[in-house]
Parts: structure tokens; C-alpha cells; sequence
């Protein structure tokens, strides 16, 4: 994920309010806006299993400064505000430092 040491993640679990009209683009244009944003390291979602209402996004950043600019940058702000207004009835943030990140894959037959 980084050459660094460490990185760090912005974890964001949300409950979709059930009123979803343009929710789907909207993401995909603020994917595409992270992106472009220095210090982005990358992306991942899911949606619960257990509730389809919920999901989590976790996006990767080579510094905390890197994660302020992104929640400074003004169309996050405006996407933000109307997911609390229109799209969503609750989330979390949770932002945290990856000291050791480490993976294995099978080997192909």
C-alpha cells in the first residue's frame, strides 16, 4: 500500500436513509475527486451482510495532512452536507494510523 512504514485510514461506516436517488453517483464522483487528491493511497467498500442498509468505506492516506486536505476540499464538503440532509440516517468516522500492513496469496495450481 505505501513505501512507508506506515499510513493511515479513514474508515467510514454508514446507514443509508432508504432514499437513495443519486446517492450512487454522487460516491463514484467523490471517488474519482479522491483520486486526484495528494497522499491518496486508495479505496475499498463494503456492504453488511446482515443489514444491506450499511456499508463501510475505507480510504488510504500517506499522511493525517493529506486526510485534512481531503476533508477541507469544498465538492467533499457539499457531497457531505447533503448525504446528512438527503441520503443517509447515520455514520461514523473513525481515522487511524497502520502501523503493519502484511498479506499472503495462494499460489496458482
Amino acid at each position: 500500500m505505501s513505501d512507508q512504514n506506515h499510513y493511515y485510514v479513514v474508515i467510514f461506516t454508514e446507514t443509508s436513509s432508504g432514499k437513495d436517488e443519486g446517492y450512487g453517483a454522487m460516491a463514484q464522483q467523490m471517488r474519482v475527486l479522491a483520486e486526484q487528491q495528494p497522499g491518496y493511497l486508495g479505496f475499498e467498500s463494503f456492504v453488511s451482510a446482515e443489514n444491506p442498509a450499511a456499508s463501510v468505506a475505507i480510504s488510504y492516506w500517506r499522511t493525517l495532512e493529506a486526510i485534512k486536505g481531503w476533508r477541507a476540499n469544498l465538492e467533499h464538503q457539499q457531497a457531505q452536507e447533503r448525504g446528512r440532509e438527503q441520503w443517509l440516517s447515520s455514520y461514523r468516522v473513525r481515522v487511524a494510523r497502520v502501523e503493519r500492513d502484511y498479506e499472503w496469496h495462494a499460489l496458482p495450481d
